[in-house]
């Protein structure tokens, strides 16, 4: 049995940037910052977001910049050689579910409520 679920609330790092494919398909990617304290540090941890399909246009179409939202979905790693022959890769979480959390109000703030039971 395996399971790859992964379960974020935060503020959105950048606009989504959406890409059109000539299928029809459209993907939208953007970062994500998720606050974890410690002890040494209040700094965020950031994650890259992939989203497609509906979600995608969703997150244009209302997601910006420090915007609060949740998302359910997966992690994958996506590879590739570089310029330089060096085999390279980086965590990506490809997104099923966007929930927006925030108001305009909101994004104005610095705090994050974080309830993970909305996504039972």
């Amino acid at each position: 049995m395996s399971i790859n679920i992964v379960t974020l609330v935060g503020r959105a790092g950048m606009d989504p940037k959406l890409t059109c494919f000539e299928t029809g398909k459209m993907k939208c990617q953007f970062s994500l910052a998720v606050r974890r304290p410690t002890s040494r540090s209040d700094e965020p941890d950031w994650f890259n977001l992939e989203l497609w399909g509906n979600e995608a246009r969703v997150a244009t179409d209302y997601v910006k910049k420090g915007s609060l939202i949740g998302v359910k979905g997966s992690l994958k790693l996506d590879s590739w050689v570089d310029q330089n022959g060096n085999k390279r890769s980086s965590p990506v979480i490809r997104v099923d579910k966007l929930e927006l959390l925030g108001s305009k109000k909101d994004v104005e703030t610095d705090g994050i409520d974080s309830n993970p039971d909305r996504f039972g």
